[in-house]
């Protein structure tokens, strides 16, 4: 399929560039994009939740009262769970919360993603640039250009570019990402996927 590509001046070139069928207009697998969605949430948990069970509390075994005669139920600890600042029951440990799921459910979750997206017309081609040094306002005036400013934006470049990742870095709705890095939640987060023209090879290698 064909699509316009845009300048950062938010104007079309007259270019056009040829998006993979096999990536870009596949039927979209629902249930292989909530797989690794749920994948990608699941190993974002630290798992370092930690609470002293009786055995971790510090302080006296001594026996707290005695046995009989106090009208009360009989205690031999401090550490006891029924007492303030006694031993958690049953706490939580620390754990791991990462999931897996097949290398082909993950590849077809993220053409899945790209497919509904262009579907959705919420993807564009950029022409490729690079900044001279960082500038979070030469990449903001590039958004407003685009008629995307306020937007959550998906820019997906073909190699790293530390300028244009350090300009984007204290957007709160923009990201950078190479197309390597690309994941199934990435591009479902985004209001706009933005793929620069270099990106498209490497996504139909990356992909294919």
């Amino acid at each position: 399929m064909k699509i316009d590509v845009f300048n950062i001046q938010g104007s079309k070139t007259g270019k056009q560039v040829d998006l993979p069928e096999e990536i870009f207009g596949i039927e979209p697998n629902e249930h292989a994009v909530y797989l690794a969605v749920k994948r990608y949430l699941a190993n974002q948990r630290q798992g370092t939740h930690k609470a002293k069970e009786r055995g971790e509390i510090a302080g006296s075994t001594k026996k707290i009262k005695r046995q009989k005669g106090t009208g009360t139920a009989r205690a031999g600890s401090l550490k006891n769970p029924l007492f303030r600042g006694g031993g958690r029951v049953f706490g939580p440990r620390p754990r791991t919360y990462d999931q897996k799921i097949n290398r082909k459910v993950k590849a077809l979750a993220r053409k899945s993603a790209l497919s509904s997206k262009v579907k959705a017309e919420e993807v564009m081609v950029l022409e490729d640039f690079t900044f001279d040094s960082p500038s979070t306002s030469e990449y903001v005036n590039i958004l407003s250009n685009l008629d995307l400013k306020g937007q959550k934006t998906l820019l997906v470049i073909g190699e790293g570019d530390s300028n244009v990742y350090l300009s984007s870095r204290n957007l709160q709705k923009a990201q950078v990402k190479t197309a390597n890095d690309l994941c199934t939640y990435d591009i479902l987060n985004a209001k706009r996927v933005i793929i620069s023209e270099g990106a498209v090879d490497k996504i139909k290698e990356t992909f294919a």
